[in-house]
């Protein structure tokens, strides 16, 4: 009897070759080829979610045949951590942690605290998050809060219940997530961002029920342009509301005021809720606008992209990675030749895709070189 056979993600893009190194080759700090430093790391911990959110995961493509990773492909915790201690020890500050759905993944709080038992060189816990689209939410934000993380990011496309049902395309209720999100506050993850993606036609009309719904309330509200990443979301220029538009939206009806960056390498534009005189009033919040298609920000990004089974990106939207978990498996490869591999292939990054698709518009979504999905390595 034949057998349909449905190619796993990591036939599909095939690892670039590891660079040669020694041991002692590490360097102070590395930057990359444009001098960026290395201080954000992203770690995928699934590929699987339970919403088909068109942008990310459309039914067609991720349907009841779809081939996700086998359990044997994936980082046990233990490999994550291990991983996670080396990109430290290189300058890595920030670790998020995503998916998929990365409460999915069964006793995450497990790396969790693990992930916070870390020091940086000099003493300093980590800044350890976790974006999430808040469906699960409710029931685990305390046992996360034990568990050292710190704060969460939560998807939230629109507060309209149709619209939101509509997006998820799994028809699951708005509400949970809220739910989701005061849990999360009563158990002190914060503060929490809320992402919007903005898509033009589809959930625009929800900008300022979500900027009113949140002003004051602590969370920071921020507006995602939609962006062309992978090769399933059907992207198109047309769709996208630029983030300048969005911020007049709310101008218009709820005075803001710009904000300096928080951080560098931040990716977001701040602007807070103005009172009466014209300042910013601290106790009204903030929004924040991320604007990767018509304001790229490459220049300063910190950012590497650790795949479910240990695949290291160095860009959202590549289109190849570098498989670290060969190493990880193999027991003669030490942590120093780890950290050198790090360091070699971070040096050799010159990735600003967007900074390209604005000079000579978006690459194709097709062929051996299609860039890798967003449910794949994280948002």
């Amino acid at each position: 009897m034949s057998e349909r056979v449905i190619p796993l993600v990591d036939q599909r893009h095939p690892s670039l070759p590891l660079p040669t190194v020694a041991s002692h080759a590490l360097s102070a700090t590395p930057l990359d080829g444009l001098r960026r430093p290395l201080t954000d790391l992203r770690i995928s911990v699934t590929d699987r979610c339970n919403f088909r959110c068109s942008y990310c995961m459309p039914k067609e493509v991720f349907d009841k045949d779809y081939a996700y990773l086998p359990q044997s492909h994936l980082l046990s915790f233990e490999e994550i951590t291990r991983l996670a201690k080396v990109f430290v020890g290189r300058g890595v500050r920030k670790i998020r942690l995503t998916g998929g759905e990365p409460l999915l993944r069964k006793n995450i709080e497990i790396l969790i605290a693990q992930l916070a038992a870390l020091r940086t060189p000099d003493g300093q816990p980590l800044d350890l998050t976790l974006t999430t689209n808040g469906s699960l939410l409710a029931r685990k934000a305390q046992s996360l809060k034990d568990a050292g993380l710190q704060r969460v990011t939560v998807s939230l496309d629109g507060l309209d219940d149709a619209v939101f049902r509509k997006m998820n395309d799994v028809d699951f209720p708005v509400d949970e997530v809220l739910q989701g999100i005061e849990a999360a506050k009563a158990a002190g993850l914060g503060p929490i961002k809320v992402n919007m993606v903005v898509k033009r036609g589809t959930n625009e009309h929800e900008i300022l029920p979500m900027a009113r719904h949140f002003q004051g309330t602590g969370v920071v509200l921020r507006f995602i342009e939609y962006m062309d990443v992978g090769a399933t979301n059907g992207w198109c220029m047309d769709e996208v509301l630029p983030s300048a538009e969005v911020v007049q939206r709310i101008h218009a009806e709820l005075p803001l005021v710009q904000l300096g960056h928080s951080a560098p390498g931040e990716t977001a534009e701040r602007w807070g809720f103005a009172n009466a005189q014209g300042l910013h009033d601290p106790s009204l919040g903030e929004i924040g606008v991320i604007s990767s298609v018509t304001q790229a920000f490459c220049g300063d990004c910190n950012r590497a992209r650790l795949s479910t089974e240990g695949r290291l990106y160095l860009c959202l939207f590549a289109s190849q990675g570098y498989d670290l978990r060969q190493l990880l498996r193999d027991p003669s490869q030490t942590d120093e030749v780890l950290a050198a591999t790090v360091d070699a292939i971070w040096q050799g990054r010159t990735d600003q895709y967007s900074v390209l698709r604005s000079l000579r518009g978006p690459d194709t979504a097709s062929g051996p070189g299609r860039r890798v999905e967003m449910s794949y390595i994280g948002g």
